[in-house]
């Protein structure tokens, strides 16, 4: 009988782990191409053989916890059918981000990017996939509502977005995670008043 052989991370793998844990861990401003290598105990100048540098391995390593992020969130919210089970689903969704470092990764580059231009630029693009996600998530609801000729979907996914990275950016700041039980719980108390309004039921 054939036993199971453990995958062994490659290379790359092992750099871009490596690269996420650091800045999860110890913040931007400490996450130097040093303290990556240090962390997966390799030699830094493999970061530059496989990346080119700091930035553009911090962003891939972002990039692929992003893309499995994206797919569970559509998982998930593709079985939410009204406001209560959006605003349900979308906290645990958080939580889980919070969890597993997206969320504080997301905040530091995001943070980072106000003094580093090209950051920026590569910030905002990574963001267009989760903008065109929320605005068709948003549209989904309003679609026959009453609600549809009030609200912009396009405008309303932009300003989602823009207070889930507030809210992580002031979280790192001072570790007051009130603000996001704050936040879902007004979402939960707007998808009360909401639900009738879009053929959802109050809870």
């Amino acid at each position: 009988m054939l036993k199971a052989v453990a995958q062994i991370p490659s290379t790359r793998d092992r750099i871009l782990d490596a690269a996420f844990e650091t800045l999860r861990r110890d913040g931007f401003a400490r996450t130097s191409a040093r303290a990556i290598a240090r962390t997966g105990a390799f030699n830094q100048a493999l970061i530059f053989y496989h990346f080119g540098g700091v930035n553009d391995v911090l962003l891939a390593s972002l990039d692929r916890v992003s893309v499995q992020r994206m797919e569970r969130y559509r998982e998930v919210l593709a079985g939410a059918t009204n406001p209560n089970d959006l605003a349900r689903l979308t906290r645990e969704l958080y939580l889980e981000d919070v969890e597993c470092g997206h969320a504080t990764v997301l905040a530091e580059l995001f943070a980072a990017s106000s003094s580093h231009p090209g950051l920026r630029d590569e910030m905002l693009k990574r963001m267009r996939p989760w903008v065109d996600f929320t605005e068709a998530l948003i549209q989904r609801f309003l679609d026959g509502s009453p609600l549809a000729a009030l609200i912009n979907a396009h405008d309303a996914a932009g300003a989602l977005l823009a207070m889930y990275v507030g809210v992580d950016l002031l979280m790192n700041l001072d570790g007051d995670r009130s603000r996001v039980v704050e936040m879902f719980d007004m979402a939960d108390r707007a998808a009360v008043t909401l639900a009738p309004l879009m053929g959802g039921y109050a809870t």
